[in-house]
């Protein structure tokens, strides 16, 4: 049985996480992906550490592995004249077209979506930019990891008192992928059902919000601001993250009931302190919710973060070990679901890469291309896909339209 994707054709010219993320998701789902990237404007994920053995270089980042294995790689100056008779064919070629970048950079190469449509009627077009194609702040440039402090992220990630925490995690490119394979989908349907092209216009800043509602119903509900709180939880004591046995070692412990509570204090062995009247009730241990965190940190610390999570979960009260990405790649769940995929690349040698968070029941997922090096396609692109004659790729080579 072939893949449920089989078929589909995408033509990706997104760069960084947004865009390549959620088109190597549909790769894996076998779409065919031919993703077009630019030598004047490489890709800064490429330039991302880790490298492969500790070495940099464009075809060694890991970070840009990891949103790109299942494509095919191809170089295309689009500045170039004669560039748009090679655009045009593969527009025809693509059923669906994608792009992330700053609002007026396809009007610059003349790539709108009517200009698309013009070169195919049912085409499909989605746009994952950062505030959306329209509004006051539309055209303003940027990436995920200042686009997550206008998007609230910072605000709720820092103590009272302290300044707003950033992240070196741009999490709204993250949540900005789910949402542009899911809107794809969605335009595929509807060209089945009407045979129609669909253009859609993604705002990851309003993707982003799904994971705050909380704080915005917070806001338009009670016309009150979430304020700092950092580990603490406005209905939860303990509510923390606690040191445990090693270096930079935790686990976060989150109690909500009068019941998970005494499941805690049976796991700890009833200490002394645990019976005190000021630990006697959620209010009570709010009151001295300071002294609390330390005696419990008191008693984590002398312990590995899997004993305690081991322990705690079994006893039902709510725990979970901050992994690191060794705990993560030696984890027996996600070896289970073989998450962690061994593909050979050509420069990186045997690399793993993630497998899609999801498993459908009959069609498999296809994990069997590793992320392109910069232009390793884009003759087998151009002669395969696009069926031109060696004469003429090899002119449009010599003029540097492949460069």
């Amino acid at each position: 049985m072939g893949c449920a994707l089989e078929g589909l054709r995408i033509l990706d010219f997104s760069w960084v996480i947004t865009g390549p993320l959620a088109t190597k998701l549909l790769a894996n789902l076998g779409a065919t992906v031919v993703r077009v990237e630019y030598q004047g404007s490489v890709d800064l994920t490429r330039s991302y550490p880790p490298f492969a053995g500790g070495t940099p270089g464009i075809d060694r980042s890991a970070t840009f592995a990891k949103s790109n294995d299942g494509k095919y790689g191809m170089i295309l100056n689009l500045n170039h004249p004669k560039s748009r008779g090679v655009v045009e064919r593969l527009v025809r070629w693509a059923d669906v077209v994608v792009e992330n970048f700053t609002p007026g950079t396809m009007e610059r190469w003349r790539l709108a979506y009517e200009d698309l449509r013009e070169m195919k009627p049912e085409i499909i077009m989605i746009r994952a930019s950062l505030m959306g194609q329209t509004g006051p702040y539309s055209h303003q440039p940027g990436f995920g990891t200042m686009l997550q402090a206008y998007a609230g992220f910072s605000s709720s990630m820092c103590w009272p008192g302290r300044m707003p925490a950033a992240s070196s995690v741009p999490w709204t490119d993250y949540s900005g992928a789910g949402f542009t394979a899911i809107a794809i989908l969605a335009a595929l349907d509807y060209r089945m059902k009407w045979g129609k092209g669909v253009y859609i216009d993604l705002s990851q800043l309003e993707a982003a919000q799904q994971f705050l509602i909380p704080s915005l119903l917070d806001s338009a509900a009670n016309g009150r601001a979430w304020e700092p709180m950092g580990n603490r939880h406005h209905f939860a004591c303990p509510h923390g993250a606690y040191p445990c046995q090693g270096i930079d070692r935790w686990c976060l412990i989150a109690v909500f009931t009068d019941e998970e509570w005494e499941k805690l204090k049976k796991v700890m062995g009833y200490p002394n302190w645990s019976q005190e009247e000021r630990f006697s009730s959620p209010l009570n241990r709010k009151k001295n919710e300071d002294d609390l965190d330390q005696l419990i940190a008191n008693w984590t610390v002398e312990r590995d973060p899997k004993e305690v999570m081991g322990k705690l979960q079994e006893a039902g009260v709510p725990a979970g070990m901050v992994a690191n990405g060794e705990d993560l790649y030696r984890d027996p769940q996600l070896k289970h679901r073989k998450h962690f995929v061994k593909i050979q690349h050509p420069e990186m040698g045997t690399s793993s890469y993630d497998a899609p968070p999801f498993r459908l029941s009959i069609t498999p997922h296809r994990m069997d291309m590793p992320a392109p090096c910069m232009g390793q396609h884009t003759e087998l692109v151009c002669r395969k896909f696009l069926d031109m004659s060696d004469q003429e790729f090899q002119e449009l080579l010599s003029e540097g339209v492949f460069s």
